[in-house]
């Protein structure tokens, strides 16, 4: 078999992270007929599918699935190569994403982000909002901040600190129904809910609150929609204290329950003691997020 065309290559991977041939078109710059071309180029040069069509997208085939580790170590080796031989392998230019969950990313990452655009003009951010846990090992996104530790041995974690959230309500929504403070106190009050599963409903009866679905007075399952509804008074909603602090017209109610702890994890892959643009990214996360 003759060796793999480089072009080809980066088809390939730029496809199975963007799960379409437009997607992937648009960020190597190509025509998608090009890139389908290219694709189609080494499926029949390795005498394989690689993927399949779902919908209007493309999922990895089991064959796709097994090569594609394979060619994301060709792809980072030429990628490295070419870094070194034109002497960029410490250049501070380039975009680093970062994968946060929603309100994390719509309230706290911000006025980082502004801060290391002045520090380090030549790197800019994808902010990724995102309430999955972003799959860093297969190069969703260079750094995550989750709330829980990863597993994978190839991955870097470092503990920022711990985190809290509590319960809030509008001033307007205190006015008209008074000032919660116990848990009892709830019991028929209206609460926004996060989900129709139930799983939410059974967060809040865990937490000691005598609540039923009967208890929701609308559902939001992004904690920034989630937020907008308790700031219109539609009832009580959990939020980081830090960014129910930083807003307006809003209070604590039930404060006699107590507040939920939770870990803020910085990721990244093990990439990050060689990348140095990804290294100055998570330290100044780090700094910021503390």
């Amino acid at each position: 078999m003759d060796s793999i065309d480089w072009n080809q290559l980066r088809a390939f991977l730029a496809t199975a992270q963007a799960g379409s041939l437009s997607g992937a078109a648009r960020q190597l710059g190509l025509t998608q007929p090009t890139l389908s071309r290219q694709v189609a180029a080494i499926e029949q040069r390795l005498g394989v599918t690689l993927f399949e069509r779902v919908g209007k997208g493309l999922t990895l085939t089991t064959t796709g699935h097994d090569l594609l580790e394979h060619a994301r170590a060709m792809g980072a080796a030429a990628d490295a190569l070419g870094l070194a031989a034109s002497g960029r392998s410490q250049a501070l230019g380039g975009v680093v994403s970062v994968s946060a969950s929603d309100a994390v990313a719509t309230f706290l990452l911000p006025p980082l982000v502004r801060r290391l655009r002045e520090q380090e003009p030549g790197i800019a951010i994808e902010v990724i909002a995102s309430n999955a846990l972003s799959d860093l090992l297969r190069r969703e996104a260079d750094i995550a901040i989750r709330h829980v530790k990863p597993e994978q041995p190839e991955l870097i974690a470092r503990l920022v600190r711990e985190a809290s959230a509590s319960f809030y309500a509008s001033e307007e929504w205190v006015s008209r129904h008074g000032h919660p403070r116990t848990a009892a106190e709830a019991a028929t009050l209206p609460f926004i809910g996060a989900d129709r599963s139930g799983q939410y409903l059974g967060y809040l009866q865990a937490h000691g609150l005598p609540v039923t679905e009967a208890s929701f007075s609308s559902y939001a399952e992004h904690s920034v929609a989630h937020w907008a509804l308790v700031q219109q008074g539609m009832g009580i909603g959990a939020m980081m204290d830090e960014i129910a602090r930083s807003t307006a017209s809003v209070v604590r109610v039930l404060d006699d329950v107590p507040p939920v702890r939770f870990p803020i994890w910085l990721v990244s892959h093990r990439e990050l003691r060689t990348a140095r643009r990804i290294r100055v990214v998570f330290e100044a996360l780090a700094e910021g997020l503390a």
